[in-house]
Parts: structure tokens; C-alpha cells; sequence
């Protein structure tokens, strides 16, 4: 490989490291923030699901125009996936920068977990636990997955694009249909 080549693919290389280090390091710092003065957006989270519930779809629909050829195609759903996954997370921090988060199973809404809110879960809770952190650790996890899958497709290496694509792609899917999941077993608990 040429200087040439080498240059353009370092610097999205450090690139994808930054985004993919800031993201989770801001999101986490954003969670200690309180926006003075703004009520509660009790709203937002079934809206940033359903966004979780298209971008499944989304990702769905791009892999069924690649297998047909229409890279095109392809490329347009990619690029909404991506637009929707950012619109979510933009959503997600406003949402818990404007309230406290919900414990599953409070179903006083004092949020504590009492002995007995906590026993009336039975197993669902382990489950719930469970897909709560492979979502959240996969959230993060697949971002640097995300860029550089796309910085391949845009450099034109479409072999290792289509290579790490066969990582990325179930990944980012099992986040999508996770955070729908999520959002559907602690819907219940949230403060009306």
C-alpha cells in the first residue's frame, strides 16, 4: 500500500477512535446533568424505541437490497440507520437529562426497589437485566464497528467492508431489537 492510501485510512482510523471513546464518555457524563428549569420528558422514551424499532427495520432493508444488488440502495438505508441511531441517542441523553431513571419493577414509583416489588419480579428480572446490559455494553461496543464499516464502504474496500459488515450487522441489529425489548418490559414501571 501507497503513502497515499495509508494517509486518508489513518485519519479516519483516529478518528473512529475519538467518536468511539467520546461518545460513551459523554453520554456518561451527561447522565449527571440536570437541565435546570425543564420538566420531566416522560415522552421521549417510546418515541426513541420506536426510532429502535426502524432502525431495525432499516438495517433489515439494507441487507435485503445488498443480497439483491442494489447498492444503492443499500447505501441510502445505511446512511438513514445511522441518522436514526444519532437521533436516538440524542434523544436518550435529553431524556435522562430531564429525569431519573427507572427502576424496573418499582411499581409504587418511590424509585426504590423494595424487598417485595422486587420478589413479585420473579425470574422476568434476570431476563430484564440481562438484555438491559448486553444492550448497553453492545451500544458501545458496536459504534467503533459502525464507523469503520462505513469509512470502507466510503473508501471503496468493499471486501472488508462486506468482511466486518458480517460483524457489525448482527450487532447493531441486536441493539435495535433490544432497546425495543427494553423499553417494552420498563414501560410499565415509568412515573405517569
Amino acid at each position: 500500500m501507497n503513502t497515499k492510501q495509508a494517509a486518508p485510512k489513518n485519519k479516519y482510523n483516529i478518528w473512529i477512535w475519538i467518536v468511539s471513546i467520546a461518545i460513551p464518555v459523554v453520554v456518561a457524563v451527561l447522565f449527571t446533568v440536570r437541565i435546570p428549569g425543564v420538566e420531566r420528558m416522560g415522552f421521549l422514551p417510546p418515541i426513541y424505541a420506536t426510532v429502535n424499532a426502524l432502525t431495525a427495520i432499516v438495517l433489515i432493508m439494507a441487507l435485503i437490497q445488498i443480497k439483491k444488488g442494489n447498492r444503492k440502495t443499500h447505501e441510502r438505508f445505511m446512511k438513514i440507520a445511522i441518522g436514526l441511531s444519532v437521533l436516538f441517542l440524542l434523544m436518550y441523553v435529553l431524556y435522562h437529562m430531564t429525569s431519573d431513571s427507572t427502576k424496573f419493577g418499582d411499581t409504587n414509583g418511590d424509585g426504590l426497589l423494595s424487598d417485595l416489588e422486587s420478589s413479585a419480579l420473579g425470574a422476568i428480572k434476570y431476563v430484564y437485566y440481562l438484555l438491559l446490559f448486553s444492550h448497553i455494553l453492545l451500544s458501545v461496543t458496536v459504534i467503533p464497528f459502525v464507523l469503520v464499516t462505513y469509512v470502507r464502504a466510503i473508501n471503496g474496500d468493499f471486501k472488508m467492508h462486506k468482511k466486518i459488515a458480517r460483524v457489525t450487522f448482527p450487532l447493531w441489529l441486536y441493539v435495535a431489537i433490544t432497546g425495543v425489548i427494553v423499553f417494552l418490559m420498563i414501560s410499565p414501571f415509568y412515573p405517569q
